[in-house]
Formats: structure tokens, sequence, C-alpha cells
């Protein structure tokens, strides 16, 4: 039983699964979003949200906290510098998921995670 586990497993090893949410966490910090499939934005939206609430508070503590999530000094630069500042004023709610319908060839749910 998964009593208060919360999160989707995506029938993957967990290495592999945080590996896929920190490539797709990285791609919506650069380039301001990401297509994936609805269920993955939805579970991606919930680190994007915690490392932006990281880059607001801007201290070494909190930098630290997000390059054990990102891993690349430069993205976490970006974070702090250009994309935190941008929702100083926002109490949360930083992410949107736009569903795009059905992809052709298995007809998985297909959405676009981008940046408010």
């Amino acid at each position: 039983m998964r009593h208060r586990q919360s999160g989707r497993r995506f029938d993957m090893p967990t290495g592999q699964r945080n590996h896929m949410f920190r490539i797709l966490v990285r791609t919506v910090i650069t380039r301001g979003g990401a297509f994936t499939t609805e269920a993955r934005a939805k579970e991606v939206r919930r680190l994007i949200d915690r490392m932006i609430t990281l880059g607001k508070k801007d201290t070494v503590h909190a930098r630290r906290l997000a390059l054990s999530v990102i891993a690349d000094r430069d993205v976490v630069q970006t974070l702090f510098d250009e994309v935190a500042p941008r929702y100083a004023q926002r109490e949360g709610g930083y992410t949107r998921v736009v569903k795009l319908g059905r992809r052709k060839g298995d007809a998985a749910r297909v959405a676009r995670l981008e940046l408010v």
C-alpha cells in the first residue's frame, strides 16, 4: 500500500524519474516552457514552483538547495537573477499547464508546461 506517498512513478526507477524531472525543470527555466505529457507536466510543476520560491529567497542556502535539484550553475544563476525577480509580488502559481490534445503515435495526452 502507498499510504501518504505522493507523486506518480511513471513505471521507471527513481533515479531515472528524478533525472527526467531535472531535465524538464532545466528546460522550463531556460526556455520558458516545455512540451511533455500531461501527467509529467503536472508532476514537474511542483518542482518548478519550489525552485522559484527558493529563487525569491536569494540566500546561499537557497542557492545550494536549488543546485541540488538543478545541478547546473548557469541555470541556477538564471533562476535567481532573471526568473525569480519576475515573480517577487506573486505568492505562488508560477506555472501553467496548457492541454494540447492527444499525440498521434500513442494517443498520450500532450501538454505545454510554461511559466506564467
